[in-house]
């Protein structure tokens, strides 16, 4: 028996893949064999733009089908992208790539935080925003 995901739900688990996702793709061209081709610096700083601009949109595109208890909404998704985020991290970094979870947890898992705040931020906003026009 298969549970069927509403809308919201199915958008909200498609936006948590791809937040993952885009960044670890736009990362790829960055590594060659020998490890980072850029200022580790940098690279750093690309993947948190990337991300960044990622979750924005991604929150956009979440939020259009939601129509009212955007702050609990928006819980929801920063936690479940979260999690995702973290989850695939730890498959692929620790797992496949054996980076070590201290070194994952301060280089990288650490930065996640800010997908919550941002999603968060986004339906405290939306959530005054319709009180407002009430």
């Amino acid at each position: 028996m298969s549970l069927p995901l509403t809308s919201t739900w199915r958008r909200r688990l498609i936006g948590a893949f791809l937040t993952w996702l885009i960044p670890f793709v736009v990362a790829i061209p960055f590594y060659g064999p020998s490890g980072l081709l850029i200022d580790q610096q940098l690279f750093k700083s690309l993947m948190i733009v990337v991300g960044s601009i990622t979750a924005a949109i991604l929150i956009i595109w979440c939020f259009r089908t939601i129509e009212r208890d955007f702050t609990r909404e928006a819980v929801m998704t920063g936690i479940v992208w979260l999690l995702a985020n973290w989850i695939l991290d730890l498959i692929v970094l620790v797992g496949l790539l054996g980076m070590t979870m201290p070194d994952y947890a301060t280089q990288i898992g650490l930065r996640y935080l800010v997908i919550p705040a941002m999603v968060i931020a986004a339906g405290v906003v939306a959530d005054e925003t319709v009180k407002k026009e009430s």
